[in-house]
């Protein structure tokens, strides 16, 4: 998802309802603790350089259970970051505590924000030597926002 599309969801939402991959929904007095727009520029495999750009929220949950992020909250955290990093239409994706610090893309249906797998892959299978036919494909079920 990208940021306008997130930003207009937003908008369009009264409860924030954030659902892992696995089914259970992150508890509902999650903070938003950073927005941060991370640039990335690397070489792939193929030897051709790279710029990626996207922003991300990390999500954490404390003890307070009486708090609440609403919708125009959030909406503010990414005024603030449109207004200080110059923030355009990036993908947008959710860092959440796992067993480590996990990183998710975002869809949303039925009234809920899905945190979907995120999968490597090679940006170059031509220079690879592996048959198309042959390359990994992510393992996703329809409608599940990962593919």
């Amino acid at each position: 998802m990208k940021l306008s599309e997130f930003k207009s969801t937003l908008n369009e939402v009264t409860h924030i309802k954030l659902m892992l991959p696995n089914g259970t929904l992150v508890p509902a007095h999650f903070h938003v603790t950073e927005l941060a727009l991370i640039s990335k520029n690397f070489i792939d495999c193929g030897g051709v350089a790279r710029v990626e750009r996207k922003i991300t929220f990390q999500l954490w949950v404390a003890n307070d259970i009486d708090h609440r992020l609403s919708s125009l909250k959030w909406l503010g955290i990414i005024k603030k970051g449109e207004l200080d990093y110059g923030l355009t239409d990036e993908p947008v994706e959710i860092e959440f505590q796992g067993q480590t610090i996990e990183r998710y893309g975002i869809s949303f249906s039925e009234g809920v924000f899905n945190l979907t797998p995120l999968f490597t892959e090679c940006l170059a299978p031509d220079h690879c030597g592996i048959p198309s036919a042959e390359l990994p494909k992510p393992s996703c079920t329809p409608n599940s926002g990962c593919c």
